[in-house]
């Protein structure tokens, strides 16, 4: 009844007149026209926009690509924006068809779609910028909040640092140790009157040595001795030593550095005397000096570059390294002191760079088993199949085994990975002479070198350390293998004119455990025989190690003491040495440390808690929680 009442229906039909027909299509397309505007009136529309839309319109196709673009590559980034503050809720559809009318994403026609889009793309990174800024202002103020707990840290402590007593009981001990005390002052006054400052002391000439190791840096034999002096409590050059650290060790220098060098003796030097001090400069610089090392692993692989100019990053390999290697000693004796900048900063950044040097040796492929020295920053492969346990290699092993000590037998990775390399240099490259003497031998692509360096004694000292921790059967044996290779060392010091070894001795054409050629007979006041001793005394007690570290405090005193300083010789052959003019930081850092401990009760820098660098500075095992 309803449309025959209107515009002059008849209901016989539809039969209309013109001007009925007329009036009737102008109704029907208002009426459309009415519907179809209120769609876009709608809060939402999307949907029905699907529906009466056709998806072939061109406007239509150019604005569902962007949005969902947008959506796609945003959703995330705002889904955490609204969930962190709590002013948006979201809600998500299949094909990234989100509900986002605050945003405003969809709007009424596509001119205005496109500006929208561009406006939210510009909202979308102004928001995003907010959120770094505001997460940059959360990790720096997590980092000026950070505070090591360095009394939770002493409270873990098994023993006080400088141990329950203050001197040995027994007489002769202590008048031997108050010797090795005597030289270090000795070596230290000598140091500060000819050469303060300056990166080692020249006693011939007494004027400083400042090297070419520390990129700039100063002050070398002053960080390294730093700990020295403290656990002998030569209070005042302890007080002298810290305030030149405070007031002159300056990190805004430019030049070329050993990564190497300037990690085990800056950075373990200045992280071990806060770990004993408590001295807050100590730290701050040790983290400061880290920071500057980063660049250096700036490297298709994250292998680290040998060196880097502290100044401005820029980083390069040794010229003398086959194809641009890094050195394996170099890049694998950093993970000590950078879990312990980690730890002491608050920064994860420093133990990433080392676990990721961790996971690279322990995924690679190795020859027999064995770990060459060079290895390519930029390929990610060895170099060379050459193997040391001397000069280029020997830290590396060293650092395995301290690292699982340090981690308080946490580290099973570290500890893994120690046993298997000493099951392959076992079975490749230790022998034995024809005289009885355990050595072990350096390894070209399967080609024998039948020499040892000093700085292979070591080993000696590594084997005793991890014998504890290994498989049972092996246990006696390992120690039994460490003995061995400290009598050959013993042997190779001995069987001189001076009592101090030479830096390389060979077991062949009929040598043993000398020196055939005359660039190999000079002694450089290193430690690693001394160091090993110490390490066999603490774990088996048997006396001789003691004997025979005296008799290196006598040869030291014989022929590398001189007027002003301590020097090295360039022949362990001849009582009449002809001297080398250099007292190495590592004199005070190591030789005299490891000796004086050597002569000192076991609690004195126990190693139930502190773990030693391969610069002898003393780290404390983590029994904190980790960063």
């Amino acid at each position: 009844m309803f449309l025959r009442r209107i515009c002059g229906i008849f209901p016989t039909g539809f039969g209309l007149r013109l001007s009925q027909k007329f009036i009737f299509l102008l109704f029907l397309s208002g009426f459309i026209t009415l519907c179809f505007g209120t769609l876009f009136l709608l809060p939402n529309t999307s949907t029905f926009k699907r529906i009466f839309l056709s998806s072939t319109q061109n406007g239509a196709k150019i604005h569902s690509y962007a949005s969902k673009k947008i959506n796609k590559k945003t959703v995330e980034d705002q889904k955490s924006m609204l969930q962190n503050t709590n002013q948006e809720k979201w809600r998500s559809k299949d094909k990234f068809d989100v509900d986002v009318k605050p945003l405003g994403f969809i709007t009424s026609n596509y001119e205005t779609q496109k500006d929208d889009v561009t406006l939210n793309r510009e909202h979308i990174v102004a928001t995003k910028a907010k959120m770094k800024n505001n997460d940059v202002s959360t990790a720096q103020k997590k980092k000026n909040d950070f505070i090591f707990d360095y009394k939770a840290l002493r409270k873990s402590f098994k023993h006080p640092p400088l141990g329950n007593r203050p001197e040995p009981k027994d007489s002769e001990i202590r008048e031997k140790r108050n010797k090795i005390k005597e030289m270090m002052k000795f070596a230290w006054d000598s140091y500060k009157k000819y050469a303060w400052g300056e990166n080692e002391l020249r006693p011939l000439t007494r004027d400083g040595h400042f090297g070419s190791l520390f990129g700039g840096l100063k002050g070398a034999t002053i960080v390294d001795a730093l700990d020295t002096l403290f656990i002998m409590d030569l209070k005042e050059e302890f007080e002298d030593a810290g305030m030149w650290v405070e007031n002159s060790l300056d990190l805004n220098v430019n030049g070329e550095a050993s990564l190497f060098e300037v990690n085990i003796r800056y950075i373990g030097g200045l992280v071990s005397a806060y770990y004993l001090s408590g001295k807050e400069v100590f730290r701050e610089k040790a983290i400061g000096l880290g920071k500057k090392l980063l660049p250096a692993f700036n490297t298709p692989t994250g292998i680290p570059r040998g060196i880097i100019n502290l100044g401005n990053g820029l980083n390069w390999s040794w010229g003398w390294a086959s194809a641009g290697s890094s050195i394996l000693a170099e890049f694998g004796t950093l993970h000590l002191e950078f879990l312990k900048l980690s730890e002491l900063s608050g920064e994860h950044v420093f133990i990433e760079k080392v676990n990721t040097i961790r996971k690279i040796l322990k995924k690679i492929e190795k020859p027999h088993g064995l770990y060459p020295n060079y290895f390519s920053p930029v390929s990610g492969s060895w170099v060379q199949h050459h193997v040391s346990l001397g000069g280029l290699g020997d830290s590396f092993y060293e650092y395995l085994i301290k690292s699982w000590l340090m981690s308080a037998k946490q580290d099973n990775e570290a500890k893994g990975m120690y046993y298997e390399a000493v099951e392959a240099i076992e079975a490749h490259l230790i022998r034995r002479s024809a005289g009885g003497l355990t050595y072990i031998a350096e390894w070209r692509g399967g080609v024998l070198d039948h020499k040892m360096g000093h700085l292979t004694c070591f080993a000696a000292g590594m084997l005793a350390l991890g014998a504890n921790d290994a498989l049972e059967k092996k246990k006696d044996h390992y120690m039994d293998l460490a003995a061995d290779i400290a009598n050959t060392c013993h042997e190779s010091y001995v069987r001189t004119d001076t009592k101090l070894g030479p830096e390389v001795f060979r077991f062949d054409t009929g040598a043993e455990a000398t020196s055939t050629r005359l660039s190999e007979r000079y002694y450089l006041l290193r430690p690693e025989v001394a160091e090993s001793y110490l390490y066999l005394w603490r774990l088996t007690h048997n006396p001789k190690y003691r004997e025979w570290g005296w008799e290196i405090v006598q040869a030291l005193n014989t022929y590398c003491r001189i007027e002003s300083g301590f020097s090295g010789i360039r022949d362990v052959y001849t009582t009449t040495p002809n001297h080398d003019n250099i007292q190495q930081s590592f004199f005070m850092s190591e030789t005299l440390k490891y000796l004086y401990l050597l002569f000192s009760e076991d609690d004195l820098l126990s190693l139930e808690d502190w773990v030693f660098n391969t610069e002898a500075h003393p780290l404390p095992i983590t029994r904190l929680k980790s960063v």
